[in-house]
């Protein structure tokens, strides 16, 4: 198709439209907003017949049966997106005459892969929607289409598919993208100071305030493998102010570290990682540790067991001293609240 036709067919709704260059074919790139619904005006006469659908029920696409290419025999419109990471994409197509079948696929790959039936070859994932063959009870369904992709850690493409069913080739449509997420979090590096504490004796306690702190916005070390310290789902319990602390472990011993909070309605929580004696690294630059313990408030009672307004975290050294960084944290958005840590250590 010429360049001329489709920009006529996107001018209303895409004045700076990109486009993927795939063989002789060119694929209109839509764009897409945070949070938003974008519309795009397309017409199925845009799009050529694929008379080998033998790639859609490959295992490594499975993207619809074979019993359903029957559904998929009309010309093929393409269209590519980016999804971003943390986001839901929701894309739906609504024929301008209702009564006129088209359907609907999407399938989800890496960001510079140029595949495109009937030459895909394999996808993270493929989602189709079409026609139904019978009813389902408790469910209904009119003349559109819609389908949902996801996408965690990175950034994906998004190559969709707007296809007549039963050979049809001629129809106007609108393809709707709504995107749950997307915005893209620009993480606040906060000032961190550590405050060194000297063990003395069997039990050390020194006072606090989580005022002296700061808040840690981007959480995402706790939960990697290589530190393992708090899941992503417990976040909120260390979305206050974090007050650090360093000491060391002497060789064969363990250390049981206590934070008490002065007032007993307070949510605090606590962590504690050992590294290396001449590691630097603090939150959110962690990368790794040897280990790391946490104490948050339990989301329900646990059976044979209590839990009061204190936390506490146990570590241990065997052939090595190590050093302790500790982190006595508001839960709950907290920045406020005195306390007292007591670090005991048993030989």
């Amino acid at each position: 198709m010429k360049t001329s036709i489709l920009y006529a067919f996107f001018c209303l709704l895409i004045t700076n439209n990109a486009f993927a260059q795939n063989g002789n074919k060119q694929i209109p790139v839509l764009k897409v907003k945070a949070n938003a619904t974008v519309s795009y005006q397309g017409t199925i006469s845009d799009g050529q017949q694929i008379s080998d659908l033998s790639w859609a029920a490959n295992s490594s696409v499975a993207c619809f049966p074979a019993t359903q290419n029957q559904k998929f025999t009309g010309n093929h419109v393409f269209y590519t997106t980016t999804i971003p990471k943390r986001s839901e994409m929701f894309i739906k197509v609504i024929p301008k005459n209702k009564n006129q079948n088209l359907s609907l696929y999407a399938y989800q790959v890496g960001i510079t892969n140029e595949q495109l039936p009937p030459n895909l070859s394999s996808c993270i994932t493929c989602e189709a929607d079409y026609k139904w063959d019978r009813k389902w009870k408790g469910k209904t369904q009119d003349h559109t289409r819609q389908v949902r992709l996801n996408a965690i850690n990175r950034p994906y493409k998004i190559v969709i598919g707007v296809v007549g069913a039963d050979g049809v080739t001629e129809g106007d449509f609108t393809l709707e993208i709504k995107l749950n997420g997307g915005e893209e979090v620009v993480h606040s590096i906060p000032k961190i100071e550590v405050t060194k504490i000297e063990t003395k004796g069997a039990i050390t306690t020194t006072s606090g305030n989580l005022n002296t702190g700061d808040v840690i916005s981007d959480l995402s070390w706790a939960a990697n493998s290589s530190v393992a310290c708090f899941p992503a789902t417990k976040n909120q319990k260390f979305s206050g102010k974090h007050v650090f602390y360093s000491t060391t472990i002497p060789k064969r011993s363990e250390m049981f570290i206590k934070v008490i909070p002065k007032d007993k309605k307070q949510n605090f929580s606590l962590y504690a990682y050992q590294v290396g004696v001449t590691n630097e690294q603090l939150p959110p630059n962690l990368s790794s540790c040897i280990t790391c313990e946490e104490d948050s408030k339990w989301d329900r009672k646990w059976r044979g067991k209590t839990q009061d307004h204190t936390r506490k975290v146990r570590l241990n050294a065997i052939n090595r001293p190590y050093k302790i960084v500790i982190a006595v944290v508001g839960a709950e958005g907290l920045t406020e609240g005195d306390f007292e840590l007591e670090i005991e250590i048993k030989k």
